[in-house]
């Protein structure tokens, strides 16, 4: 497995788990758990969840999934954004705490940017730290005036991620976002990276699959986990799937590659408004 090292040093597996809309569905709770305990095996050892996803019904499905495995798995939650303030951060922190039943979060982020000032929020994201509550914190959906704004605040520096939405489909943060995060070292979390699953149905990606030996998700996967600085954390509840999306490490892509799929994903010609889901 690759790994990337965040800003304060340690070290996390490149290719995780989303779980958006996993735990919505009861008739499914037995599949998708044992399918985030296979992806663990497999080492994907990074969970993504968020307060926000089925009102915290799937971050009481990861704490049942990691129960006796939490040493191994790297754990990621959200914020709202209308929660991001010192009060209410820690009503929702230990919300999801309970939700999870885990003493500490590894990486907290702020959701998307809302109304509460980001001074305030980065406040209260260390004061949580301070308490043992969370080890880390980033954001999520935030561009590049916000991350220069985040940046430059007294303890902003101590920002770990930004979680985007960034796939071969979706190539805007590559104009100036990226660079700006690579700059500093601080890696992009690429959320949906299968466009949610649009990619997998794209002819030319398809066809390039069939050339190259793997499917159209194993190549979406592989081409981000050929950039630089980037995190993948494709959502899936069936055990099948994240079996072939765990091989996409299997498949590094060569220079050539790389190349054919620029031609049939240009890369960004300007600037454009952050996208996201």
């Amino acid at each position: 497995m690759k790994h990337l090292t965040l800003p304060c040093g340690e070290s996390v597996a490149a290719l995780g788990q989303g779980t958006w809309r996993i735990g919505d569905d009861p008739a499914r709770r037995r599949e998708e758990i044992e399918c985030l305990r296979r992806g663990i095996d497999l080492g994907l050892t990074l969970i993504d969840t968020a307060e926000m996803y089925g009102d915290g019904r799937s971050e009481a499905l990861v704490g049942e999934a990691i129960d006796g495995r939490r040493d191994e798995v790297f754990l990621v939650s959200k914020v709202y954004p209308h929660n991001a303030s010192r009060r209410a951060m820690q009503r929702s922190c230990d919300d999801s705490l309970r939700r999870l039943r885990v003493d500490a979060i590894d990486l907290y982020l702020l959701h998307w940017p809302g109304n509460v000032p980001l001074a305030e929020t980065v406040e209260a994201f260390e004061a949580l730290r301070r308490a043992g509550k969370i080890r880390h914190w980033g954001v999520s959906n935030v561009d590049l005036s916000l991350m220069g704004e985040l940046h430059a605040l007294p303890g902003g520096a101590a920002v770990q991620t930004d979680q985007v939405l960034y796939n071969l489909a979706r190539r805007g943060v590559e104009w100036d976002l990226l660079p700006w995060l690579r700059e500093r070292r601080i890696p992009v979390m690429a959320y949906s990276p299968l466009d949610e699953g649009r990619l997998v149905r794209r002819r030319g990606l398809v066809e390039f699959g069939q050339r190259h030996g793997m499917t159209p998700a194993q190549a979406a996967i592989a081409w981000l986990l050929a950039r630089d600085g980037v995190i993948a954390i494709p959502k899936t509840g069936s055990r099948r799937r994240l079996e072939e999306n765990a091989l996409a490490i299997e498949h590094p892509l060569t220079t050539a590659q790389l190349e054919e799929l620029d031609a049939l994903f240009p890369p960004p010609k300007r600037a454009t408004p952050l996208e996201m889901i």
